[in-house]
């Protein structure tokens, strides 16, 4: 992504909108952070001459208008209809929770994601699955929510991610539906547990980690991948950085789900403990069959595909921070 001033001014107004939604203290003013939020990223996505950048461009405008004016029609309506407190909080609970789970991209309301995130590149992705998920569910802790609505949203997402991204080839269209699932173990941690950003955090590392050895590799599809003609050490770095967000022990991408677990058996929640940790092998099943092609092939170099060697500090660095999981463990550091 090339970064000119004008690229440098809307990635400014994105951070800054997350922090205003972040920080408000009114319906109104996060509201407010989200609307500059989608006027920040849509020029960001946006190419001359692409017509994907285009598609993209109008499936995310609309989506997240939509939500908009949800959530703004469900903040005004509190005032304007007189029915008993009770039935209206409730009411407006849900249809703010609808217009958050729209932004985010949860299941139901999940299908745009995928379709999306086919017509950006690299590292478009990777701002669209890391830090345009912070200002929604900032918002969605701040309704504290835990009524029945929210583990449906929940129990599908998990579903959706799981058994979406089984017949999918496009790696971009595989990391969305890993996204709506692990979206999922997200918003249970955040019913339970105040401690959701930990979660976010651990996830948008290991999300970061994988876009960027994709990008070196120059692959967008899975049969890309054996191509590229990479070292045993970067196979094995790949390998261990996927077994990690597929959640797999003793890697890191394992702590956040087994805090999401205990949180769950302290709350008595085993119907949906089960269903979610079932859905969650669903998606460690797709990660093995994109290893698979990956490891067991002995590829050649193909002239025509320009492929960049990553750093070996920085892989030696992947792999650091994939095995941490024993020292949080002796530490207690969650």
């Amino acid at each position: 992504m090339l970064l000119n001033s004008n690229k440098l001014l809307f990635i400014l107004i994105l951070i800054v909108s997350t922090l205003i939604t972040i920080s408000a203290n009114n319906w109104l003013g996060m509201w407010m952070g989200l609307e500059m939020n989608l006027m920040a990223f849509t020029p960001l996505i946006s190419k001359k001459k692409d017509k994907k950048s285009s598609q993209a461009m109008m499936i995310y405008f609309l989506t997240q208008s939509i939500g908009s004016i949800v959530l703004l029609f469900s903040v005004m309506i509190n005032s304007l209809i007189f029915l008993s407190p009770l039935l209206i909080s409730e009411l407006t609970s849900i249809m703010i929770m609808i217009s958050i789970l729209i932004k985010v991209g949860a299941a139901p309301f999940h299908f745009w994601l995928p379709e999306m995130m086919v017509n950006l590149n690299w590292d478009e992705c990777m701002i669209l699955m890391t830090w345009q998920k912070i200002a929604p569910l900032t918002i969605l802790h701040n309704l504290t929510p835990n009524n029945w609505f929210l583990y449906l949203s929940v129990v599908l997402s998990a579903m959706a991610g799981g058994i979406g991204g089984l017949n999918q080839t496009s790696l971009r269209k595989i990391l969305a539906f890993s996204s709506i699932n692990h979206l999922g173990w997200m918003m249970m941690f955040m019913s339970m547990n105040s401690s959701w950003y930990k979660y976010l955090t651990i996830y948008s590392i290991l999300v970061i980690l994988i876009c960027w050895m994709f990008k070196s590799m120059n692959a967008l599809f899975i049969n890309q991948l054996m191509t590229s003609s990479p070292s045993l050490f970067e196979k094995l770095t790949l390998t261990i950085t996927l077994l990690s967000i597929g959640g797999l022990p003793p890697f890191l991408g394992f702590l956040p789900k087994w805090m999401v677990i205990q949180s769950m058996i302290s709350s008595g929640l085993y119907f949906i403990m089960v269903v979610m940790m079932l859905c969650s092998l669903l998606t460690l099943f797709y990660y093995l069959r994109l290893m698979t092609a990956f490891i067991l092939s002995y590829s050649s170099m193909n002239k025509w595909i320009s492929y960049k060697k990553p750093n070996k500090l920085m892989l030696l660095s992947f792999l650091l921070i994939n095995l941490t999981l024993p020292v949080f463990m002796t530490v207690s550091f969650f």
